[in-house]
C-alpha cells in the first residue's frame, strides 16, 4: 500500500512527549503516529511511504536499541533518530553504528529534531526509489526465457555475439534475437547499461566454458 503524505513514526512511553511531538510533527507538515511501546509499534502494518522513526531509548519491555535491531534489515527504508534523556557515549555509538541517523539528548531544539526528521525522510524518499527499481529490475530478469538467461550472462562478461553463439552452439542471428529480447525486458539502453543493470542484480558471471 503506498501513501504520499511522509509519516513520522514516534515510540516514546512518556505521553507527553508523545503529544508534543505529534503537535510538532503535524505543524511541519508531515504526518504523526504516536506509540507507547515498542509492541505497538511493531505490531503496525508496514506502508511503503517516506517515512522515519523517532524512538525513545529507554522504553518498557522492549527499549528502542533492540527494536532498531529488529527492523534493521527490512525496514531500511525507515531511517531512525533517536531520542533519549539517559544517553551516554556506548549507546550513542551502538546506535549509530546499527544505522541511526541521529542520537538526541533530551531536551534538544525543536529545530534540531525538525532537521534531522526532514534529513531523515530525505533518505527514506531516496531508499524508497531504490527499492522499486531494484524490484523492477528483478521482475524484468524473472521474465527472461533460461535461454535469454544465458546469452545476458555471456553478452555482461563482455563476449561478442559470434563468440556467444559458439558458446551455446547456436546461430549468430538467434543470438541476436535473445539479445534483443533481453535488451528490452530489461529495459536497457545499451550493453553499458545491461551491465550495469546485471552488477545491481548481482548476477554471477558466466562460467567459462
Amino acid at each position: 500500500m503506498s501513501h504520499a503524505t511522509p509519516i513520522v513514526f514516534v515510540v516514546d512511553d512518556d505521553v507527553s512527549v508523545r503529544e508534543s511531538l505529534e503537535w510538532l510533527i503535524i505543524s511541519a507538515g508531515w504526518q504523526p503516529e504516536v506509540f507507547a511501546s515498542a509492541q505497538e509499534f511493531l505490531a503496525r502494518p508496514r506502508l511503503l511511504a517516506p517515512s522515519c522513526l523517532v524512538l525513545d531509548v529507554m522504553l518498557p519491555d522492549l527499549n528502542g536499541l533492540e527494536l532498531q535491531k529488529r527492523i534493521a534489515v527490512d525496514r531500511i527504508d525507515m531511517p531512525i533518530i533517536f531520542i533519549t534523556g539517559h544517553g551516554d557515549v556506548p549507546m550513542t555509538v551502538q546506535a549509530m553504528k546499527a544505522g541511526a541517523v541521529e542520537f538526541l539528548t533530551k531536551p534538544f531544539g525543536t529545530d534540531v529534531l525538525l532537521s534531522a526528521i526532514g534529513h531523515a525522510i530525505e533518505r527514506s524518499h531516496t531508499a524508497l526509489r531504490h527499492e522499486a527499481e531494484l524490484r523492477a529490475l528483478r521482475e524484468g530478469y524473472a521474465s527472461l526465457s533460461p535461454r535469454e538467461r544465458e546469452v545476458m550472462a555471456l553478452v555482461v562478461c563482455g563476449q561478442l555475439n559470434k563468440q556467444v553463439a559458439g558458446e551455446l552452439g547456436i546461430s549468430e542471428i538467434t543470438v541476436k534475437a535473445h539479445r534483443g529480447k533481453v535488451m528490452r525486458k530489461m529495459k536497457a539502453n545499451s550493453l553499458a547499461d545491461l551491465v550495469n543493470r546485471a552488477a545491481r542484480l548481482r548476477l554471477a558471471p558466466a562460467p567459462k566454458a
